[in-house]
């Protein structure tokens, strides 16, 4: 998907749609940074479908910047429908635009089916190819977790065995339930994923 462009702020107001989430990215063609954030984010747009998104070079279009804190390109905004609410500065990679896209994906479908998501924790290591596979299978499915590392805290690690008596990862925590390794099917009971 090539990024919709926009060529003055009338264009953005009439691209914003209430009660969705939209981004315009403010870029400078030519610019080192400016290229790095506009190619990340089109590689994480492909990744996914839905995502509200359109951008507008700032040596041609000088409108849009004045009406929003920015000072430096390139910058993500963000819109929750038609109200202003951040601004992502600089490039990041793919991985970053993936993720705060899913996010306010999810967070979408979420609020339309009127159900809270159950509290998620993995628990893992990085060398770890179970792990990888289960955080790969709750991304895809939109579930939002927090990944703990207990390779790097040991903390965590002696907390993960005393609850489940286990040692191997990866192991994951729905609501105060834990599961040893990647029992996909019950994983999937718990979390409503068909």
């Amino acid at each position: 998907m090539a990024l919709h462009s926009v060529g003055s702020h009338d264009e953005v107001l009439s691209f914003l749609q209430d009660k969705k989430k939209s981004y315009i990215l403010l870029y400078k063609q030519g610019s080192e940074a400016s290229e790095c954030s506009y190619q990340n984010i089109d590689m994480a747009v492909n990744a996914l479908k839905d995502v509200r998104l359109a951008a507008a070079d700032v040596t041609k279009v000088r409108d849009i910047h004045i009406h929003y804190p920015v000072t430096s390109v390139p910058s993500l905004l963000v819109f929750e429908g038609k109200t202003f609410s951040n601004v992502v500065k600089g490039c990041n990679d793919d991985g970053f635009y993936k993720s705060l896209f899913e996010s306010a994906l999810f967070s979408a479908r979420r609020d339309e089916s009127g159900e809270p998501q159950k509290r998620v924790t993995v628990y893992s290591t990085p060398s770890c190819s179970w792990c990888n596979t289960l955080k790969t299978h709750l991304k895809k499915n939109g579930i939002r977790f927090t990944d703990i590392d207990v390779s790097r805290d040991q903390k965590a690690a002696e907390a993960m065995v005393r609850r489940s008596g286990q040692q191997g990862v990866p192991q994951t925590d729905i609501n105060g339930e834990m599961i040893v390794g990647f029992d996909k099917a019950r994983i999937n009971t718990l979390l409503g994923i068909q």
